[in-house]
């Protein structure tokens, strides 16, 4: 049997994914999870201490893997040969300056970039051998399975695979957006009859995904730290600045369908003049008016790149992919802003849903036929990562009587109780999520209703900025009553606008600007936490929570039960579920 290894090779949000042998997901994962280190940068994904259990679950003796990655094999060569020629070399790269460039990154920060791309290239599979090899020494059996093939396949191709062929769409059109690419930033690819095709690949180095983190750099956050979600959650508190407007407009400007950038010099004169107006509090609580403007560029530029999506192949459906997709406060207004009707922003649009991408691009090559999975599987779930273990709650009940296995039916009653009551609980079920949002497996939950409960909650658990929104989780079948213009939204990915009957209602998870980045909940997707949706509408008559990712700022979501008990005592939380158990304070 033949099994296809995805790994997502870029220098941030690593990733692993399997494909079995008849082109089924098995599995798919973010390395910053097993690794607890946010982004994960520099990191190999197939790292042989995740790598063996994995190998262990799904591939049995005497298979074939085949190791596919993230960056095609013409870039890798020319990586390898720039490598070869001292280009990455230490002082080599200490030598370029750290001014800005073309790129909107500084020059020494890009080719760094490029340098660490490299050495992920390189180390590509590396940790899986390793992890077959262990196994072996242990065992004294010959490794469980042999490397059939290492492919690379380019990098906006994995995001088009990834997010047309896991769409609900047998025809669509794809537009990638994000940092870089092999030759540019942006990428537009076709799905019909089963087949991607490449439209249009954008070439240079002016990039709208490392405009949106200069912006996100200029504001006063941390674009390396993935903290362009900040300025989604800003600007909606900030106001139009003519004199801002004109200045990032100098940045970008749209010309017919395309983007032309500004040169070197505008883009470094330009971030200089921002810089002398920020105000003196810019880099403790941000600037929301350039956030507001950031924002709004951003809108207009995207507007621009789908338009030219939709003229190079019309359809009612489109998918966006790359990092620029986890853009919700856009993804909610695009199609009322172009031809098409419909939309799906896969649940890992940026670099983490690549090595989903590259798998089935290497079982794709051997299956001509394939087609991408059959309807029943798609749109793609995300509950694709890794279960927890209920032995650290056995083991903390030999010592905490408040810990209790009371089994599924009375946890969900229990926990909406509490929520109910305005306590927070710590809920993980099932398989983690593939991306970077909760979806009701590894969720902080909260009573929408009470005004206080986001400050209630940032103070308590998440210590993050007030002005960062919270999440509502809505039972699908509501949301038309609660949504102006309702759309699904399984994967938590475009904020739509809140009736205004219904504001004052769930006040805790409606934005400063009127909307909800909702996420739409359904028993056939997830039975457990539609359960406790619904046992919360019983008693309140709101078929909604406020749902934040289970982790505190500046980690990733928690990986193992050990990480949801150390966060159940250390923070504010009245309540954690895992599983069946039940521990309150």
């Amino acid at each position: 049997m033949r099994f296809y290894l995805g790994l997502a090779t870029t220098f941030h949000d690593p990733a692993v994914a399997l494909v079995g042998p008849d082109g089924t997901l098995l599995f798919a994962e973010a390395a910053e999870r097993a690794l607890q280190y946010k982004r994960a940068p520099n990191c190999e994904p197939d790292l042989p201490a995740v790598m063996a259990p994995l190998l262990k679950e799904y591939v049995p003796p005497g298979s074939e893997l085949v190791v596919a990655s993230t960056w095609g094999a013409q870039f890798t060569d020319f990586l390898r040969g720039q490598a070869g020629a001292g280009a990455f070399d230490l002082m080599a790269l200490a030598a370029h300056t750290t001014a800005l460039n073309r790129s909107f990154v500084p020059e020494q920060a890009e080719r760094v970039f490029i340098a660490d791309l490299h050495g992920a290239q390189e180390r590509a599979g590396h940790g899986t051998l390793l992890a077959l090899n262990q196994e072996a020494r242990i065992t004294g059996a010959a490794p469980r399975a042999s490397i059939a093939g290492q492919r690379r396949y380019p990098h906006h191709l994995c995001h088009a695979a990834y997010g047309l062929w896991g769409s609900p769409f047998d025809a669509a059109t794809a537009l990638v957006v994000d940092g870089m690419g092999e030759t540019g930033a942006v990428a537009i690819h076709r799905l019909e009859s089963g087949r991607i095709t490449e439209l249009r690949r954008h070439r240079g180095r002016g990039s709208l995904g490392f405009l949106y983190g200069l912006i996100t750099d200029l504001a006063g956050f941390d674009q390396v730290k993935g903290e362009e979600w900040k300025i989604m959650g800003l600007a909606s508190y900030g106001c139009p600045d003519p004199d801002l407007v004109a200045l990032l407009a100098r940045l970008c400007t749209v010309e017919g369908l395309r983007l032309r950038y500004g040169d070197t010099d505008t883009i470094r004169s330009v971030a200089a003049e921002i810089r002398a107006r920020r105000p003196a509090d810019a880099l403790e609580n941000g600037w929301a008016d350039l956030a507001r403007c950031g924002q709004d560029l951003f809108g207009t530029l995207m507007d621009a790149l789908v338009a030219e999506a939709y003229a190079l192949a019309p359809s009612e459906n489109l998918v966006i992919a790359g990092g620029c997709g986890l853009n919700s406060s856009y993804n909610g207004r695009v199609l009322g802003r172009s031809g098409f009707t419909r939309l799906h922003v896969p649940s890992a649009p940026a670099d983490d849903g690549n090595a989903v991408g590259a798998a089935w691009l290497a079982y794709a090559e051997d299956h001509p036929g394939w087609a991408g999975p059959p309807p029943a599987q798609r749109p793609l779930t995300p509950y694709l990562g890794s279960p927890v273990s209920t032995a650290p709650m056995e083991r903390l009940a030999e010592q905490e009587p408040r810990a209790r296995h009371v089994g599924h039916a009375e946890a969900t009653r229990a926990a909406a109780r509490i929520l109910a009551e305005g306590g927070l609980v710590g809920w993980v079920q099932g398989r983690a999520e593939l991306g970077p949002r909760a979806l009701g497996n590894r969720s902080i939950l909260a009573d929408p209703r009470p005004e206080g409960a986001k400050d209630a909650l940032n103070a308590k658990v998440k210590y993050r900025e007030a002005f960062r929104p919270f999440a509502p989780s809505i039972l699908a079948e509501a949301g038309p009553d609660w949504f102006a213009d309702y759309a699904d939204s399984p994967y938590m990915e475009r904020t739509l606008v809140w009736r205004d009957a219904v504001r004052a209602r769930v006040p805790a998870v409606v934005h400063a600007d009127g909307t909800g980045r909702l996420h739409s909940v359904t028993a056939d997707r997830n039975p457990a936490y539609a359960a406790l949706i619904g046992a919360f509408a019983e008693i309140t008559g709101v078929p909604i929570l406020l749902n934040t990712s289970f982790n505190v700022m500046g980690k990733p979501i928690l990986h193992g039960a050990e990480d949801a008990i150390l966060m159940f005592y250390t923070t504010g939380l009245d309540a954690l579920v895992v599983e069946d158990w039940l521990v309150v304070k």
